[in-house]
């Protein structure tokens, strides 16, 4: 089966709805399916953060991360003040980086686990830009920014996972590469984890989206996160997503701004991927 063949069988297969996921991603996206609901009893939360170990180590351990304690508050030890300091959408966004994440668990081939471990540093950086850019530039939650960047590479994720069982499927070589059976499998993929139709389309636009000026969308946001961010994604040269002029982003991100996004994001990706991989 050649690469074409390869794309086509997955996409095909993720349009009737056949996708494979692992059974930890399973796990993962019942608390996310639940934490979704803003009505969720404290308590319920507990329990379902407390149902899955890693969950609870990370939500602790993120809590008392500099990304979520910049004032140096008291050591949080329980799940409860983890919650409570980390908040329910941000809850949310970790579980959905422990499905992301999970996608990779089962990859063998050293090359493609390799690309895994590349695409998550870059869906971290771009995950810390993108929450302070919203802050800073956009004006559109921080919070779904978050979540929207944690998730956005999860069809790339989805195709290093089964790529094992298609040797040669994400090999560098864009004459063969079928951009429209990734979108495909992307839109699937999400439409699997629920992801909300604002944040899908937002990342569905990235591969021909261009930056609006002044930048004020969630588009805008993840754009600039991925422009930004220091750590390259390892399925970049195939998509050949558009570049954006930095003559253009200096008309609303001056220099010293700049250097202080990038700092900060700096920060947080180094204390984020520190909580995530307890």
């Amino acid at each position: 089966m050649n690469k074409l063949e390869a794309f086509g069988h997955i996409a095909a297969l993720a349009i009737r709805g056949d996708l494979v996921f692992p059974t930890s991603v399973n796990a993962a996206l019942r608390v996310q399916l639940a934490l979704d609901d803003p009505d969720c009893p404290m308590e319920e939360a507990i329990r379902l953060v407390l149902a899955e170990p890693t969950l609870a180590a990370r939500t602790v351990s993120l809590s008392n991360s500099a990304m979520f304690n910049r004032t140096g508050g008291p050591t949080v030890t329980n799940v409860r003040s983890a919650i409570m300091r980390v908040g329910y959408h941000n809850l949310f966004a970790l579980a959905a980086a422990m499905v992301v994440r999970q996608f990779g668990a089962k990859i063998e081939d050293p090359e493609l686990r390799a690309k895994a471990e590349q695409l998550w540093d870059h869906t971290i950086h771009v995950a810390c830009l993108a929450r302070i850019i919203a802050r800073e530039v956009t004006g559109v939650s921080p919070d779904t920014a978050l979540f929207a960047a944690i998730v956005h590479e999860v069809g790339g994720f989805y195709l290093l996972s089964r790529a094992d069982e298609f040797p040669g499927l994400l090999e560098p070589d864009p004459e063969n590469w079928q951009p429209a059976s990734e979108e495909i499998i992307t839109r699937e993929v999400m439409h699997k984890l629920g992801i909300p139709e604002p944040v899908a389309n937002a990342i569905e636009g990235l591969r021909d989206g261009f930056l609006q000026v002044p930048p004020e969308t969630l588009l805008d946001t993840l754009l600039l996160a991925n422009h930004f961010s220091p750590v390259a994604s390892p399925l970049e040269v195939a998509r050949a997503e558009p570049p954006h002029s930095d003559s253009v982003i200096d008309l609303f991100i001056d220099e010293e701004k700049r250097v202080k996004i990038r700092e900060e994001a700096a920060l947080d990706a180094a204390s984020m991927s520190a909580a995530l991989l307890v």
